[in-house]
């Protein structure tokens, strides 16, 4: 195995995860479960192991599938499944910073481009995670990730995601920052430089003081002043760094409640070892429904039971 991916895999870990270690976990019978089942097509055991282990443990399987068939596993479930099915065990199967780098490379693939997506792994990871995504990115695709995302965007948009992607901390007081952006206002046309420079080099508490200070002084709503004096994408991007700076788990949540399966299943996989367990907590207060109620609602079959298996449990 190799240590590098265990060192790399630490960043995502936490104490408010949904997906725990297996504790009896033995990898070889996993693999001879797993080999039997996708002989047989039986969903329900390749289910009941797959959304059961962490993901460590899960290359671990994966490696001794490969040992004792040698075979690949994911081109086994490839074979076995289909839908959403296959994609969500897919994704479980792949290492975490991959993950990420597929994320990103999916929304950018096809025409156009799945803007929110972008800026749902921008805004929500810090910037140590993104220069190993970005390192994971160029290792499974053999392109650089920030001339990929200029080539997917233009304007200030294309400079704020760069800045999102590059963002280190940045020491400073918080009444300058205050002012600097209350000073962009002030013109006719609002100045976009100053919202990407300080709203991507700056912690998160910073951050949340500059926002109150600026509601204070502009006696508006931060996402009202965004709404007001900017547009299109780099509005969007704006919007969501906002939240994701005010409450990510609320951002998250929304995400969860208004978008499609595959990328509610992308946000449920990426974050079901770190918080998905905070995640759940806002879907709850978001929409007075617990997560694992609205699958029920909205899924079914094998599908279904993954999903809960990896959201574990009802608010």
């Amino acid at each position: 195995m190799d240590p590098e991916y265990f060192k790399s895999y630490e960043m995502y870990w936490g104490t408010l995860g949904t997906v725990r270690p297996f504790s009896n976990f033995h990898p070889d019978r996993d693999a001879m479960e797993i080999q039997a089942a996708l002989e047989k097509k039986d969903a329900v055991t390749l289910v009941r192991i797959l959304t059961n282990r962490t993901n460590a443990q899960r290359q671990v399987i994966a490696n001794a599938y490969e040992e004792i068939t040698q075979k690949d596993l994911a081109v086994g479930l490839k074979k076995a499944l289909s839908g959403d099915l296959e994609n969500l065990l897919l994704e479980l199967l792949m290492p975490p910073l991959q993950h990420e780098a597929y994320r990103l490379q999916q929304a950018m693939v096809g025409l156009g481009s799945d803007e929110e997506t972008l800026l749902e792994i921008l805004c929500t990871r810090s910037g140590k995670q993104l220069r190993e995504i970005s390192a994971a990115y160029r290792q499974l695709y053999k392109k650089d990730l920030e001339n990929e995302l200029i080539g997917e965007t233009s304007g200030d948009f294309a400079k704020l995601v760069v800045a999102l992607l590059n963002k280190e901390d940045v020491a400073c007081g918080v009444q300058r920052d205050v002012e600097a952006l209350y000073a962009s206002l002030n013109g006719k046309k609002a100045q976009a430089e100053p919202w990407i420079d300080i709203l991507t080099s700056r912690d998160s508490d910073h951050l949340k003081k500059v926002l109150m200070g600026l509601e204070l002084e502009s006696g508006q709503m931060v996402d009202q002043t965004v709404e007001k004096r900017f547009s299109g994408d780099f509005r969007l991007g704006l919007k969501v760094l906002v939240q994701c700076i005010e409450n990510p788990y609320a951002y998250l949540a929304k995400r969860l409640a208004d978008t499609k399966t595959s990328i509610m299943q992308g946000i449920m996989v990426s974050h079901s070892e770190d918080d998905l367990l905070c995640i759940r907590a806002a879907y709850l207060k978001l929409t007075g429904t617990s997560l694992y109620t609205a699958l029920q609602k909205q899924f079914k079959g094998n599908h279904l039971q993954a999903l809960l298996a990896i959201c574990r449990s009802e608010d």
